[in-house]
Order: C-alpha cells, then sequence, then structure tokens
C-alpha cells in the first residue's frame, strides 16, 4: 500500500495529522475525511497517479476500518 505518513510530517510530539484528526476532531468529521479521500483517490486515478493513486486510497480504506474498530462500530 501507499505510504501516507513520511516521517516529515510528524511534528515534535511525534504524531502526525492523522492521530490529531482522530484525536482532536468530531467522529463524523474524521470518517468524512477519509471517506472523502477515498472518493478523491479513486475517481482521479485513470488521469493522474495510477496504481499509485487505488493504494492510496486502499490505505484510506484501512484507516478508516482501523479508526471504526477502535471507535466503537461492530464488524
Amino acid at each position: 500500500m501507499s505510504k501516507l505518513r513520511p516521517s516529515y510530517y510528524k511534528g515534535k510530539n511525534g504524531h502526525d495529522l492523522f492521530w490529531f484528526f482522530e484525536t482532536f476532531l468530531p467522529k463524523p468529521w474524521v470518517i468524512g475525511f477519509y471517506v472523502l479521500n477515498i472518493i478523491k483517490y479513486v475517481v482521479r486515478h485513470e488521469g493522474k497517479n495510477g496504481i499509485e493513486d487505488l493504494g492510496k486510497a486502499g490505505t484510506y480504506v484501512e484507516r478508516l476500518a482501523e479508526f471504526e474498530k477502535r471507535t466503537g462500530v461492530k464488524e
């Protein structure tokens, strides 16, 4: 899958924006963030980065699933 968390995105506390979003934003906003990025990468893959964008979409699907598991959505 695509690497969406390169080390240069981490702040001084060692956390990245994904951690920040999941920690401080309301749950519906976090879900929306992940869903919209999934849509973005799937829709643009043919005209921009091809398989790389599909990998990014897959990474967002995985992150959404992990977030849902941690926050109480049933499998």
